[in-house]
């Protein structure tokens, strides 16, 4: 028996395809990306192309109002999602509507719009908020530093949650434009480019410009008075260099060593090919800090960092991040080699590019100063922990690895695996595992085995493995003159 098929017509069909999705099928989005070391960082059912921030401090009070336009698109059909952020929050539209809603847990706000929105849309969702950053405690810390003449936000993993609402996770990325209000005299440094300036009633505005995807971690703001100079790589990248005014003993040792930036930015382009942003440079707060962090285009360095004087191996260290860290950023946490092992690198190249000690030397070095029962060899760089993230063996045994590496596949393969890793991955994010691959690819040799003696076992490699990889040298090792310096940058990794 034969049956008609009875097909709608266009109307009835579009109709049918028009059936918007049940409020069942709507659901919250993850509290947290899921991070093996900060499970509550970042959230889940959107991702954010754009931060525009609208702010306007106060350094004689702390107070810091602000309007945050985040763009998204959703990833899932969202009932409610949550943003990562601390301060206090007056009101909150999506795509123009009034949303509710709350706070939870240590720095969650879940947000409620009027609405469910449905997967794979645009969406505005404006956040107006103000407060007091440094009074904001997130086990009892702040990120937010005051100055005798402003504010200064610098910090890794988490800075974001103390000024500005985001999706808190290296993993989402974003474009930003950053206009901050501050009284006149008082200057205002973030990221990227300066688009504008201007005054009116005693306040000037100063309006940034990051265009190339940038993390949350990595974004920044300080305000004070600086002594700011510019200039001009060999093509014509902006350098933006600025120095607080009241470093006082501290002030030439900074600006002697962060105005070598251009000079350090134009080597590593021959090492790690075109440097990939809209600008470069460096600041220097009046911020009683140790460490330096590779906020994106504009490197942080705490006025400790000068103690002993001119530093410019934590400049090529932080510089190098703009590649390591910065365009090519970790899927995890636990990644955390795919930033600091190259950053360490980067400055044995940097020494062994002056004639202060080659990259063997510096290896030799640093593998005969760790007996085998040193704890220094049960520390994973491939996969540290959270407690030792930042410690001295992801950057020495990190780059041990590197000149390990080099010597297996041999310069020409080494240093194309160095420059490809950033052309292939651009403004993307890996992991440990995702190098070792593109190593293997890259080089045409079996590494994995490699890679779990150097990055993942708790353990000096033996003698044998490291003359076969090294081609280390027995003891005495004479240590190389540019060692005080590199090892002197320890300090300065402690977020």
């Amino acid at each position: 028996m034969r049956h008609r098929l009875l097909v709608p017509g266009a109307a009835a069909l579009s109709l049918l395809l028009a059936v918007p999705a049940s409020a069942a099928d709507f659901t919250p989005g993850a509290p947290g990306v899921g991070d093996t070391y900060y499970p509550e960082s970042g959230n889940g059912g959107y991702d954010v192309s754009h931060y525009d921030l609208r702010l306007k401090y106060q350094p004689k009070t702390d107070l810091l109002e602000g309007t945050a336009t985040l763009l998204a698109t959703t990833t899932q059909d969202l009932s409610r999602f949550n943003l990562d952020f601390g301060l206090k929050v007056s009101e909150i539209r999506i795509n123009g509507k009034k949303a509710s809603f709350a706070t939870s847990d240590k720095h969650e706000l879940e947000v409620t719009p009027a609405t469910p929105l449905e997967k794979g849309k645009q969406i505005s969702v404006v956040v107006r908020y103000a407060g007091k950053p440094s009074e904001v405690k997130i086990d009892g810390y702040s990120a937010w530093a005051r100055t005798p003449d402003g504010g200064v936000v610098a910090q890794e993993p988490d800075a974001a949650v103390w000024w500005f609402p985001s999706n808190d996770h290296p993993t989402d990325k974003a474009t930003y434009d950053i206009s901050v209000a501050v009284p006149d005299g008082t200057q205002a440094l973030s990221n990227g480019v300066l688009a504008s300036q201007s005054s009116k009633l005693g306040w000037t505005r100063y309006n940034w410009r990051s265009d190339k995807p940038q993390a949350t971690y990595l974004t920044t703001l300080a305000v004070g008075k600086f002594d700011i100079t510019t200039d001009k790589t060999a093509n014509g990248l902006p350098v933006i260099n600025a120095v607080s005014k009241d470093l006082g003993s501290h002030e030439g040792s900074a600006k002697a060593s962060i105005e070598r930036t251009t000079e350090i930015t134009e080597w590593l382009e021959s090492v790690f090919g075109p440097y990939p942003f809209n600008a470069v440079g460096g600041y220097v707060p009046n911020v009683p800090a140790g460490y330096a962090l590779e906020t994106q285009t504009r490197p942080f360095y705490g006025k400790k960092v000068f103690d002993r004087g001119t530093n410019v191996s934590v400049v090529v260290h932080e510089l190098a991040h703009q590649w390591y860290g910065d365009n090519v950023s970790l899927k995890d946490w636990k990644d955390i080699w795919i930033n600091e092992g190259f950053a360490a690198y980067s400055q044995w190249l940097w020494s062994e590019k002056e004639g202060e000690g080659t990259a063997q030397e510096l290896a030799d070095w640093v593998y005969s100063q760790h007996p085998a029962d040193d704890p220094f060899w049960t520390v994973k760089p491939g996969n540290p922990g959270a407690e030792n993230q930042f410690d001295g063996a992801v950057y020495d045994r990190g780059a041990l690895t590197l000149q390990a590496l080099r010597n297996k596949v041999g310069d020409k393969a080494f240093f194309g695996i160095l420059k490809s890793w950033q052309t292939e991955n651009k403004y993307g994010n890996a992991s440990v595992a995702d190098f070792v691959k593109f190593a293997e690819k890259k080089s045409g040799k079996e590494l994995a085995g490699f890679f779990d003696t150097w990055l993942f076992q708790p353990s000096k490699p033996t003698a044998g493995a490291a003359k076969k990889a090294l081609g280390a040298r027995q003891a005495p090792v004479a240590e190389p003159k540019s060692w005080k310096q590199i090892a002197a940058t320890h300090d300065t990794h402690g977020h």
